[in-house]
C-alpha cells in the first residue's frame, strides 16, 4: 500500500542521512507486547525506534504522540495517522474527551506495542532527563504483563534541532536496554525512578558528564 511505501521511504531517508542504527544490548527483538520508551529530543524520535525494529514487527508498533503538534496541518495528520498508525494524545486536559491511559490500554488490548516518551516534551538534554510523567506508571498498573523497554536515542537533538524539517547528516543510534515490568506493590515514585535509571544507564558517558556539569553550574 502507499502508506507502507511512504513509511519505508521515511525510514530509509533517515537511515541514509544519519547512519541511524539500532543496538540491542539488553534484549532481542520480540513480538511480545512491549512499550518502548525513550528520551525525547526531536519529533523524529519515534521514527528511529520504529526503523530499528525488524520489518515484521513494525506493523504492530504504534507511536504515541501529542495531538497538538501532529494535528496542525493535513500533511502531519496524514503521516501520523495513515502512515504510522499513531495514537494521538491530547496533552491539554481541558480539551481531552477520553482518558489517555484508557486509549493506550485499548491499543495494547488490540495487540499493539507502543512507542512513547515519558518526559512528555522535547528535551535538549543539556541538564539530563526531565522528570517522567506519571502516565507510564498508570499504564504499567493497568497492564502489568507488558514489558517496558528503555531506548536511548543518541545525537538526535543535533540531527533534528528544533525548527528543522530535514535531518542533518550526523550519526545517531537507538540503544535498547533490559525490559522491566511493574513489581508487585511498587509505588509510582519507585517505578518512575527505576524506569528513568534504566534509561540513563544506556546514555553515553559524555552525556552524563555534560548533565552533571550543568547541574553543578546551576547549583
Amino acid at each position: 500500500m502507499l502508506e507502507g511505501l511512504i513509511a519505508r521511504s521515511i525510514s530509509f531517508t533517515i537511515r541514509a542521512l544519519t547512519g541511524a542504527r539500532g543496538l540491542w544490548r539488553g534484549c532481542a527483538p520480540s513480538d511480545d507486547l512491549r512499550v518502548y520508551y525513550g528520551n525525547h529530543a526531536s519529533h523524529g524520535d519515534f521514527v528511529l525506534i520504529w526503523s530499528a525494529l525488524p520489518p515484521a514487527l513494525r506493523r504492530s508498533v504504534r507511536p504515541v504522540a501529542g495531538a497538538d503538534y501532529w494535528n496542525r496541518d493535513a500533511l502531519r495528520r496524514y503521516i501520523i495517522n495513515a502512515v504510522f498508525n499513531g495514537l494521538l494524545i491530547e496533552r491539554n486536559p481541558a480539551r481531552r474527551n477520553t482518558n489517555a491511559i484508557d486509549t493506550l490500554c485499548e491499543a495494547v488490548d488490540g495487540g499493539a506495542s507502543l512507542i512513547l516518551f515519558p518526559e512528555g516534551t522535547r528535551n535538549p538534554g543539556e541538564s539530563g532527563l526531565l522528570p517522567f510523567k506519571s502516565g507510564i506508571y498508570h499504564l504499567a498498573c493497568k497492564r502489568p504483563e507488558v514489558e517496558f523497554v528503555p531506548v536511548w536515542l543518541d545525537n538526535l537533538a543535533r540531527v533534528m534541532p528544533k525548527g528543522r524539517v530535514l535531518p542533518l547528516p550526523l550519526l545517531c543510534t537507538a540503544t535498547f536496554g533490559v525490559p522491566l515490568r511493574l513489581h508487585a506493590g511498587e509505588d509510582k515514585a519507585a517505578f518512575l525512578q527505576r524506569a528513568r535509571d534504566a534509561l540513563l544507564a544506556l546514555a553515553p558517558p559524555e552525556f552524563l558528564a555534560e548533565a552533571n556539569a550543568a547541574k553543578e553550574a546551576a547549583a
